[in-house]
C-alpha cells in the first residue's frame, strides 16, 4: 500500500494491520469484551480513586473538572486529569489510574510535555510546603513524587529515550533533593530509579540493534521459482515430524517476539492522529517496529506453510504435509497459541494451496473442519473468543507456565483496540476527555501485556527454530507456479493465469 512519502510510519503500520482485519475477518463492529477486563482495573473505581474537595492543595477547581459515575472516573479536562495524577501530602493516585492515564495521555500530549506539567505542579506544591516550614510533610511529598516517577519509568521507560523527557525528569529529581533533611532517602531512591531506567533503555536499544541486523524481508525471502525443487530438498518434516514439538517451537518464537511489544507501542495503533487536538505522533520507527515485526511473523508463517505444501512433488507427500500442519495447528490450539494456529490455517487457505483439490481429497479433513470452526469469522469470531476466554480462565488458575500460555490472534486484538477507538470519541460534548474509553483500551492492553510476560516452559530447539525463521519462502507468484505444476489448471480463469505466469518466466529467462 502506497500512502505517499509524507505518511508517518505509524500511519503505514496502522493501515497494514487494518488491511488484515478487513481480509474476511470483519463481521461486526463492536468488539466483545473479555470477562477478565471487568475485574482488572476494578480497584480504580473504589472510593480511594475519588479525592475530596479539600484533599489536594490548590487542586479543588481541578476536582470539579473530574466526573465520576458509581465511584469510577469517567471524564475530565486534561488539566484536571493531570492534577489527579500528581500526589499531595495526603493523596496518592491509584496505580491503575497512573497506568491508564500515562498510557492514554500520549494521544493528547507528548510525554515530555506531560512531564513538564507534572514538574510544574510539584514545584508549586513544594513552594507552598516550604513557605509553611512543613519539613515532615515536605519529605512525605517528595517521597510520593519519586514513587510516581518510579512507576512511570518502570511502566513506560521508552518515554525517556526522548532527550526532552529525560531533561524534564532530571530537573524534577534535582529539585526534590534540594532540602538537606531529605538528601539521604530521597536521593538514594532517585539514584536507584535512574540506574534502573538507564539499564532498561540500554537493553531495549541493544535488542533493537540486533533485530535490525537480523531483519529480513517479510514475505518474499526465497528466489523466484523457475522449476520444481529436487525431491531430496529438506523440508519441515525432515526437521521435525512431531506436531507437538513444532507447536512448542512456534510458541517459543511467538513469546520471544511478542515480549518485545510494549504498552506504548500498542497505543501507536490509535494515537497517530487526533484531529481534535491537532496532535500527531512522531511515527518513531523504534515505537512501531515491534508491531510491524510481529505482524510480519504471522505473514511469514502463513507463507512458509503454503511453501512447504506447494513445493512438494509427490501428491502422497503433499497430503502428509497438509495433515501434519493440521495436527500442528491443533496442538497450537491446545497450548493456547492462537496466533500460530491462525497463521497455519491462513496458509492452508491461500489460493495456491486451497486449489489443490486432488491433494485435499486424500486428506482426512475432520480435524481441519474443527479448527476452521474455532476460527469462524461469523458473529465477530464468537467461537474463537469463547476459546480465548477459556484459555484466559485456565491461565488465571494455572499452577504451571504450560497452563498460563495465552497468545491471541494479534490482528483480531488490533481490531478490538481500533474499534474501541473508532466507536468512542476522545472528547465529550462538554470538552472533557472521554476517560471511560481509555479505561477500556487500557484493560485490553493490560491483559495483553500480562500474557506476554509468561515464560515459555518448552525446551528450545535451535535447529527447528532456525529452519522456521530462515527457510526460503516462495512469493505469491512462485506459489501459484508450483501449485499449477503439481495440479494443472481446471478452468478458463486458472488456464489464463497459468499462461500469464509461464510467459513471465520466459521473459525473465
Amino acid at each position: 500500500m502506497n500512502l505517499g512519502p509524507s505518511a508517518c510510519k505509524a500511519d503505514v503500520l496502522t493501515a497494514t494491520l487494518w488491511n488484515h482485519v478487513q481480509l474476511g475477518i470483519l463481521k461486526e463492529t463492536m468488539p466483545r469484551k473479555s470477562v477478565l477486563f471487568s475485574s482488572i482495573l476494578r480497584p480504580s473505581c473504589s472510593g480511594q480513586g475519588q479525592p475530596s474537595m479539600g484533599e489536594r492543595g490548590g487542586g479543588a477547581s481541578g476536582s470539579r473538572d473530574l466526573i465520576f459515575q458509581d465511584g469510577c472516573l469517567i471524564s475530565g479536562s486534561l488539566e484536571a486529569l493531570i492534577e489527579h495524577l500528581v500526589p499531595t501530602v495526603d493523596y496518592y493516585p491509584d496505580k491503575t489510574y497512573i497506568f491508564t492515564f500515562l498510557l492514554s495521555s500520549r494521544v493528547f500530549t507528548p510525554p515530555h510535555d506531560l512531564l513538564a506539567r507534572v514538574g510544574q505542579i510539584c514545584l508549586e506544591q513544594r513552594q507552598q510546603l516550604e513557605a509553611r516550614s512543613e519539613k515532615a510533610e515536605l519529605k512525605s511529598f517528595s517521597a510520593k513524587i519519586v514513587q510516581l516517577l518510579k512507576q512511570w519509568t518502570e511502566a513506560f521507560p521508552y518515554d525517556f529515550q526522548d532527550e526532552k523527557a529525560m531533561a524534564e525528569l532530571k530537573a524534577i529529581t534535582y529539585r526534590l533533593t534540594q532540602c538537606e533533611e531529605e538528601n539521604g532517602t530521597v536521593k538514594k531512591a532517585i539514584t536507584q530509579m535512574m540506574q534502573s531506567l538507564l539499564l532498561s533503555l540500554a537493553a531495549r536499544s541493544q535488542l533493537q540493534e540486533l533485530r535490525e541486523k537480523l531483519r529480513s524481508p517479510a514475505v518474499d525471502k526465497g528466489p523466484v521459482l523457475k522449476a520444481k525443487p529436487p525431491a531430496t530438498q529438506k523440508d519441515i518434516l525432515g526437521m521435525c515430524c512431531d506436531p507437538l514439538v513444532l507447536a512448542q517451537q512456534l510458541t517459543h518464537i511467538e513469546l520471544e517476539r511478542v515480549s518485545s511489544i510494549h504498552p506504548e507501542d500498542l497505543m501507536q495503533i490509535i494515537s497517530h492522529v487526533d484531529s481534535r487536538d491537532n496532535h500527531r505522533c512522531r511515527g518513531d520507527l523504534t515505537k512501531t517496529y515491534s508491531l510491524e515485526a510481529y505482524d510480519n511473523w504471522f505473514n511469514c508463517l502463513s507463507m512458509l506453510v503454503a511453501t512447504e505444501v506447494c513445493r512438494v512433488v509427490k501428491k502422497k507427500h503433499r497430503t502428509r504435509m497438509l495433515e501434519f500442519f493440521i495436527d500442528v495447528a491443533r496442538e497450537c490450539f491446545n497450548i493456547g497459541n492462537f496466533n500460530s494456529m491462525m497463521a497455519i490455517i491462513s496458509g492452508m487457505n491461500l489460493s495456491p494451496v486451497a486449489r489443490l483439490k486432488k491433494t485435499w481429497s486424500k486428506v482426512k479433513t475432520a480435524k481441519f473442519d474443527v479448527l476452521e470452526h474455532h476460527m469462524d469469522p461469523s458473529s465477530n469470531f464468537c467461537n474463537y473468543r469463547t476459546a480465548l476466554q477459556g484459555a484466559t480462565q485456565r491461565s488465571q488458575m494455572a499452577n504451571s507456565n504450560r497452563e498460563k500460555i495465552v497468545i491471541p490472534v494479534f490482528n483480531l486484538f488490533v481490531k478490538d483496540i481500533y474499534f474501541l477507538h473508532k466507536i468512542h470519541t476522545n472528547h465529550l460534548p462538554n470538552g472533557h476527555i472521554n476517560f471511560k474509553k481509555f479505561w477500556e483500551i487500557s484493560r485490553l492492553i493490560h491483559e495483553f501485556m500480562t500474557w506476554t510476560q509468561v515464560e515459555c516452559p518448552f525446551e528450545k530447539d535451535k535447529k527447528i527454530q532456525s529452519y522456521l525463521l530462515t527457510a526460503p519462502i516462495y512469493s505469491e507468484e512462485a506459489l501459484f507456479i508450483a501449485s499449477f505444476e503439481s495440479e494443472g489448471p481446471e478452468n478458463h480463469m486458472e488456464k489464463d493465469s497459468w499462461k500469464t505466469l509461464r510467459t513471465t518466466l520466459l521473459n525473465r529467462a
